[in-house]
C-alpha cells in the first residue's frame, strides 16, 4: 500500500464551512475543487450591534502575492469608521484597501488575516472581490480523480471534516509501556493511567526497537494498542530531524545535517503509510512535530553571542524548514491526522524587542510562516501549535506580573532581575494566548488552538511560595515569590526539584486545545556523564549537575540531577521526585 506523496488541497481558509456560510461568502465545498487561478478573500463579520459591526478580511493566494490593493462596493449606506492595518478609502459604496508594507507580502497557498475594520450599515458580505485587479473567489471546477489516500477505496478514510479540536471529549490513549514504568513505583498506581506521548525518536522506533522506554512496539503496535483500548486520540512524536536539536547534545539524532532525503523517504513517509491504513480512519492521531528545531534558528545562530556551529548550518542549509513542511505537508493530509508544531516556551522566545537581534517573539512565528507553501504545505495542515514540550516552565506565576514595579521600576525593566532578564512573559498560558495570535497574523488559521505540556511543570513541594514576597528589593521579591525553582529558564536538562503539573486535560484556557503529557514523565532528558551508545545520543554539559553554565543559560548552573541515565531512558529516582513534588498534589 503507498500513499500518494502530492495530494491536491483545498485554499481555503481555516474558518468552518458554517461560519463562512453565516457571511454569505461563495466557497467549494469539502468535495469541490476551488479554481487553479485567482485568489480567494474571506470577509468574515466577527461581531455586530444596532447599526454597526466589525469584520476581518483574510486573503489566501494561490499564487506569490507581493503587495495588495482589495476592491469590493459595500451594499449601499455602508461606511467604514476606522481600520487598522490597512491604507484605505471609500467612494460612495465602493472600497479600496491596500497594504501597509509588512502585511504586503502572501506566499502561494498562505491564508493571511490581513487587516479589520468597523463599519455602519449593512454587514452583508459584498458580491465581489478583486485583488490587484484579479477577481477573486471564482467559479469551481468539478473534482478530478485521484489515488486513494488508504486501503479505503473512497480515499478518505473516516470521512468528513477534521475537528476543531481532537481532545474534546475524548479518550486518549495510554501508552502501555509507561504505564506500566509508572505503576512499578511506589504511589505510581495514582497516575499510570494518563495518557502519554509515543515518541517516534529513530527510524527504528518506527518499526520497534527494544530500547528501554518502548520495548518492541512500534508505531503500529501502538496504533493497534489504541484501537484496542478503544482512544479517540493517540499522540505521537514526530522527533529526528536531520541535525537535530542543534543547541544541544544529548537528544542529538541519527542524521547528519545533510540527509534531508533520509528523513523524508526513510522515516516520514513510512509514518504516513501506516497512519494512513483505513483501520485506523476512525483514530484521530495528534502529531508533535519537531521540537527543538525553528527556535533555534533564531535564537542560537549568528550574528548572535548565542549562536552554535551546528545551528549556523542548519539555517544555512534549510532542512529544518525543508524536513518541517514535508512532514507537515505529507501527516497532514490525512484526514485523521491533527498537527501541532513545536513553538519552544516563554523562557525561549518570549522576548518581543523590536531589535531584530533581541526579538525572539516576532522572529519565530514569522519563520514558522515562511514553511506555509514549502513542500505543498498549507495553513490547513497545522492544527495548531506546542508549548513547553519536555520542558519546565511554569504555567503562570500567581503571585506576581513582569511590568509589576517594584523598588521603583517595572520588573522586566530592571536590569538586575536576571530571572527576567527583559521577557514579556512569565507564564506559558500568556505566551501561548500571545503567540497563538501571532501566528495567526503570519498566515495561520484562525481557529488553530495550542497545546501547553504539563508534565513536568508543577513546582510543587516544600518550596512553593504560598504568597507574595514583602521585599521591596525587586531581586529578592521575584526569587521569594516565583514558583519556578530553576535557577535559569534556559535550563532544560533533568531540572532537580521539578514536579508533575496539571493532569491532561480538554480546553482548559480560551485558545488552549489541552494541557498535555507530551514528554513520559520518568523519562531522561540526558546523561549526567558520558555513557557509550549506539542511539546516537551525545553528552551535554547542560545534564551535569556540576556545570556551570554558558551564554545561553546566563551562564547559570545547570540545575540538573545526578546519576541520571542516556535521553528517553527511565529513572525511578527522578520519577519519585515529581511524583513527591506534584502540583496540583497526586492523591
Amino acid at each position: 500500500m503507498q500513499v500518494p506523496k502530492k495530494r491536491r488541497r483545498l485554499a481555503i481558509t481555516g474558518v468552518a464551512v458554517a461560519a463562512l456560510a453565516a457571511t454569505g461568502l461563495t466557497f467549494a465545498s469539502a468535495n469541490q475543487a476551488l479554481a487553479e487561478e485567482g485568489c480567494k478573500v474571506d470577509y468574515k463579520v466577527v461581531s455586530s450591534w444596532g447599526s454597526g459591526f466589525q469584520a476581518n478580511v483574510t486573503i489566501t493566494a494561490q499564487e506569490p502575492i507581493n503587495g495588495w490593493e482589495l476592491k469590493w462596493n459595500f451594499p449601499s449606506g455602508t461606511t467604514v469608521s476606522s481600520a487598522w492595518n490597512v491604507s484605505y478609502t471609500q467612494s460612495g459604496t465602493s472600497f479600496t484597501g491596500k497594504d501597509v508594507g509588512w502585511n504586503g507580502s502572501i506566499a502561494s497557498g498562505q491564508s493571511k488575516e490581513v487587516f479589520g475594520f468597523i463599519g455602519s450599515g449593512s454587514s452583508a458580505t459584498p458580491a465581489q472581490f478583486t485583488i490587484n485587479g484579479d477577481v477573486c473567489n471564482g467559479t469551481t471546477q468539478p473534482p478530478t480523480s485521484e489515488p486513494p489516500t488508504s486501503d479505503d477505496p473512497t480515499g478518505n478514510p473516516g470521512g468528513g471534516d477534521k475537528v476543531d479540536n481532537p481532545y474534546t471529549g475524548a479518550q486518549v490513549y495510554v501508552n502501555p509501556i509507561w504505564s506500566a514504568n509508572a505503576a512499578a513505583e511506589p504511589g505510581g498506581d495514582a497516575i499510570a493511567d494518563e495518557p502519554t506521548a509515543v515518541w517516534l525518536d529513530r527510524t527504528s522506533a518506527i518499526y520497534g526497537n527494544g530500547s528501554p522506554t518502548t520495548g518492541s512496539m512500534g508505531l503500529e503496535d501502538h496504533l493497534d494498542e489504541a484501537l484496542a483500548q478503544g482512544a479517540d486520540v493517540i499522540q505521537v512524536v514526530i522527533y529526528n530531524l536531520p541535525g537535530r536539536d542543534c543547541a544541544a547534545l544529548a537528544s542529538n539524532g541519527e542524521l547528519a545535517a545533510d540527509e534531508i532525503d533520509e528523513y523524508k523517504n526513510d522515516y516520514i513517509d513510512p509514518i504516513v503509510d501506516i497512519m494512513g491504513q483505513a483501520k485506523y480512519a476512525d483514530l484521530k492521531i495528534v502529531n508533535v512535530i519537531e521540537i527543538d528545531s525553528l527556535p533555534n534558528l533564531v535564537t542560537n545562530v549568528a550574528p548572535r553571542a548565542t549562536a552554535t556551529a551546528n545551528c549556523n548550518t542548519m539555517k544555512a542549509n534549510g532542512n529544518y524548514q525543508d524536513g518541517i513542511s514535508y512532514a507537515t505537508a505529507e501527516l497532514g493530509s490525512l484526514p485523521n491526522t491533527y498537527n501541532y508544531l513545536d513553538a519552544g516556551h516563554h523562557g525561549w522566545i518570549g522576548w518581543t524587542n523590536n531589535d531584530p537581534q533581541y526579538d525572539n517573539f516576532h522572529s519565530s512565528a514569522d519563520m514558522f510562516g515562511t514553511l506555509i507553501g514549502m513542500n505543498g504545505m498549507t495553513a490547513d495542515d497545522v492544527q495548531g501549535f506546542i508549548t513547553n514540550t519536555a520542558n519546565y516552565s511554569v504555567l503562570e506565576e500567581p503571585y506576581w506580573n513582569v511590568d509589576q514595579v517594584v523598588g521603583g521600576k517595572a520588573i522586566n525593566q530592571n536590569p538586575d532581575v536576571k530571572w527576567v532578564d527583559w521577557n514579556a512573559y512569565n507564564g506559558e498560558i500568556d505566551f501561548a494566548t500571545a503567540f497563538r495570535q501571532e501566528l495567526v497574523s503570519n498566515g495561520f488559521n484562525s481557529n488553530i488552538g495550542m497545546l501547553i505540556d504539563t508534565s513536568r511543570n508543577g513546582w510543587g513541594g516544600d518550596y512553593r511560595p504560598t504568597g507574595a514576597s514583602t521585599s521591596t528589593n525587586p531581586v529578592t521579591f521575584v526569587d521569594e515569590s516565583r514558583i519556578d525553582q530553576r535557577y535559569n529558564k534556559g535550563n532544560w536538562c533533568n531540572q532537580a526539584g521539578a514536579g508533575l503539573g496539571e493532569r491532561p486535560q480538554a480546553s482548559p484556557e480560551p485558545g488552549i486545545d489541552a494541557y498535555v503529557w507530551i514528554k513520559p514523565p520518568g523519562e531522561s532528558d540526558g546523561a549526567s556523564e558520558e555513557i557509550p551508545n549506539d542511539e546516537g545520543k551525545g553528552f551535554d554539559e547542560m545534564c551535569d549537575p556540576d556545570y556551570g553554565g554558558n551564554i545561553r543559560n546566563n551562564n547559570n548552573p545547570s540545575g540538573a540531577r545526578d546519576d541520571m541515565p542516556l535521553s528517553g531512558h527511565w529513572s525511578s529516582e527522578q520519577f519519585q521526585e515529581l511524583l513527591e513534588n506534584a502540583y496540583p498534589p497526586v492523591n
